[in-house]
């Protein structure tokens, strides 16, 4: 009954009167008065929310006392309940000794915005199927006890905003499925546990804002799967940053300001390519600014303020297409500032108190730079660099040469490079696609265009995927899809040929994925064709849509389970399926995609922004759940339903509570035949490809395709339920599908 106007007061004999409830949602509502104590009497009671109301208590539940805490202990009666959430209310005092009583399915315990005061409960340590602990923003003291690295199942730890103090414990590092741990702005001191390292599932670790001190573990930055964010700033930690800063290649912020780090910045820092939020200030950090941060093309905020740098002015930032905001004050800094870029615009970089510094706009009153000075710097420079560097250069390009000729005369395959290789040019790609001409536009997705091109004496037909970079993520894009892409193979892949990393011929940065062409397009295409698109007026018949859902099904399990690092794709959906020739289903668009750290474990991250498409998200993401792999399955069940009924999950149909999945369960509910609720088409007279045996239905279905279409459209609803932990896993999904074309093919008796 949630989301609704539902006013006054809950019946006293809620529980006596539903005792055998399992769930009950009365969540934003306009409820006043008090929570009857009846509801522990529904012993089977699972999981109950009740927020966003006006009970004296609810959303305002208060607790001061002892006797205003007997409602925690009466839920000890709830023997299957599996989460407790009292967030954001008045509850203040310490918890009582009774919470160890409550049931030990309780997986999530949700504390936060509240008063509570005293030490660490101990009776949490009863609850060994704990995934989530949140008691941030209260007033707990004390220590942080060990036993918490006993909850093996934990994937979040939220502590932030309390007053806890003493050593962060060397046990959590035991938590091998932890996601997030987040201890900031409390007083705990000592130091960062080398234990952490262990921590392989961790997405979010944030100790800022205490008192710890040492030097920082290199081993927390061989934690690969931090993509959300690493935060140890506002503590007093001293030593160098160390070199293996580089190993965070999935981490888009890192804070380490307001420390004592001293040294210089590791040039590794380039290596994080995934960097938008970099913050360096308040330390003692020396030496120069590293050119090496100009690889980092994503950045969009940097403070380098208020440390000991010297050397040259980093004018190499200026060539960073997304940075907004650069604090390069209070350092030693020395030369000319240029004028172009984000130099134009005084409010959005600061360079005061670096007194050696001229030029730059107007605005900053700097003196302006002696150009004799200059002139005979630069005349200096060529005169000593040019014998040297253009015969070295003449060279590298007389070897380039000779190599291309072998290749072209060996007939050899492309490479497969490791990093983002340039071998392709921004103009050979404007050659192969007729300067990007409408006529080669295949499509238009959210990071880029993808066109049609013709490449090599051979006249090679190719997809070439151009990144608008003027998007936000683009550039993020970019990165995950080559590191997607590049070690993978697979027939029901995309596979990627090779990439360009250029400047357009305005000196943009510019940056495409040249693929595989699929002369049939995408399934998108093929189950919503466009009225005036002469190639997709045939239809999908049975088996086909059968034989591309198991291609699917397949790319997806050899993403979950046979890759090396395993990988959750994170945006499944028709047109992100394409079509070559033989009407073999391969998966593309890996802009979203995401590593697991661990093979073992399925968590990834918690992002803050919902990642995949409206329809095919797992529910989950919009609450700032774990990406896992369980959220691929929930998009292929979503994509099976669509492939076998026709509609899309954003069709105009769908509203008012009504959604795909119920759409197709009514069906079965109702005891309604399926054939009335899957595509039309599947019935055309029309016939796609050699096999007639199966491939349309005919106008009088057969028991058996009638038992397969069942048979698959439940397997689509058992891998897009809304709980996580009811889907069934991308390699049962294949298993059952395999399972149906073999019976569907199978001799009559």
């Amino acid at each position: 009954m949630a989301y609704n106007q539902m006013s006054g007061t809950l019946p006293p004999d809620i529980g006596d009167t539903l005792p055998n409830l399992h769930f009950l949602d009365m969540a934003s509502n306009r409820f006043v008065g008090q929570i009857p104590s009846s509801v522990a009497n529904a012993t089977l009671l699972r999981q109950i929310d009740l927020s966003r109301n006006n009970f004296s208590g609810g959303n305002r539940l208060e607790a001061r006392d002892a006797l205003d805490w007997e409602f925690l202990s009466s839920l000890a009666n709830c023997s299957l309940l599996k989460e407790l959430r009292l967030a954001m209310n008045n509850l203040s005092g310490a918890l009582p000794a009774s919470i160890a009583n409550l049931s030990t399915q309780l997986n999530t315990i949700t504390l936060c915005g509240n008063q509570i005061s005293g030490s660490f409960p101990p009776g949490i340590k009863n609850f060994v199927n704990l995934v989530t602990l949140d008691m941030n923003e209260n007033l707990f003291t004390g220590s942080i006890p060990d036993f918490l690295g006993e909850l093996a199942d934990l994937g979040s730890l939220i502590f932030n905003g309390n007053k806890f103090s003493g050593n962060i414990p060397a046990s959590l590092g035991n938590l091998t499925a932890l996601n997030e741990l987040i201890l900031s702005n409390n007083h705990l001191e000592g130091v960062i546990p080398v234990s952490l390292g262990k921590c392989q599932s961790l997405n979010t670790l944030d100790l800022a804002g205490n008192h710890l001190s040492g030097s920082i573990p290199m081993e927390v930055f061989s934690i690969e799967s931090l993509s959300n964010y690493l935060d140890l700033s506002g503590n007093f930690l001293n030593g160098t940053l160390p070199m293996e800063v580089g190993r965070l290649r999935n981490t888009p912020f890192l804070s380490v300001s307001n420390n004592r780090l001293s040294g210089e910045i590791p040039t590794s820092i380039g290596d994080c390519q995934v960097l938008e939020y970099l913050y360096l200030s308040d330390n003692f950090f020396q030496g120069s600014v590293p050119k090496s941060l100009s690889n980092l093309r994503g950045l969009e905020k940097l403070d380098l303020s208020s440390n000991d740098l010297s050397g040259p002015f980093p004018d190499f930032l200026a060539g960073l297409p997304f940075l907004n905001l650069l604090n390069l004050s209070f350092n030693d800094l020395d030369g000319e500032v240029p004028v172009d870029k984000i130099f134009s615009n005084s409010s959005e970089f600061s360079v005061i108190g670096n007194h050696k510094l001229c030029g730059g706009i107007s605005s900053l009153h700097l003196p302006s730079c002696s150009t004799q000075t200059s002139k005979k710097n630069r005349s200096l420079i060529l005169e000593i660099t040019l014998p040297i560097v253009v015969p070295l250069l003449l060279f590298a390009l007389f070897m380039t040469c000779c190599y291309e000729r072998k290749q072209k005369k060996l007939g050899l395959p492309a490479k497969d490079l490791t990093n983002v290789p340039t071998r392709l040019s921004y103009l050979e790609l404007m050659k192969a696609t007729d300067d990007f001409s409408d006529e080669n536009l295949i499509g238009v997705g959210s990071h880029g265009s993808v066109y049609r091109g013709v490449l090599g004496d051979d006249k090679t037909v190719v997809a070439i995927k151009v990144l608008n970079l003027v998007q936000r993520g683009a550039f993020k894009a970019f990165v995950a899809e080559c590191e997607a892409l590049r070690n993978i193979r697979h027939r029901n892949l995309v596979k990627i040929l090779t990439t360009c990393s250029s400047v357009d011929l305005r000196g943009n940065d510019f940056r495409a994925i040249v693929f595989d062409f699929m002369p049939n397009g995408s399934l998108e295409s093929w189950l919503h064709p466009d009225t005036d698109r002469k190639l997709y007026s045939r239809r999908l018949g049975l088996l086909q849509r059968l034989d591309i859902a198991i291609d699917v099904a397949a790319a997806v399990s050899y993403l979950h389970d046979h890759c090396e690092t395993p990988i959750i794709h994170c945006d499944l959906k028709p047109s992100n399926v394409l079509l070559d020739g033989n009407m073999t289903g391969r998966v593309g668009d890996f802009g979203l995609a995401r590593f697991l750290s661990n093979g073992t474990d399925r968590h990834l991250s918690s992002s803050v922004a919902m990642k995949g498409s409206i329809g095919y998200m797992a529910p989950e993401y919009g609450m700032g759940g774990q990406v896992w792999t369980h959220a691929d399955v929930y998009s292929y069940g979503v994509l099976l339903l669509e492939l076998f009924t026709g509609r899309r999950p954003t069709d105009d149909m769908f509203k008012d509570g009504l959604t795909l999945q119920k759409h197709v369960e009514g069906a079965f509910t109702k005891g309604a035949q399926v054939t009335g609720i899957v595509d039309p088409s599947l019935f055309s007279d029309e016939e796609e490809g050699e096999d007639t045996s199966v491939i349309m239905i005919g106008r009088q279905a057969s028991e058996r395709i009638t038992r397969c279409l069942e048979s698959v459209l439940m397997v689509g609803l058992c891998c897009a339920k809304e709980s996580p932990r009811e889907r069934i896993t991308i390699k049962d999904a294949v298993t059952r599908m395999e399972a149906i074309k073999t019976l569907l093919l199978a001799p009559k008796m």
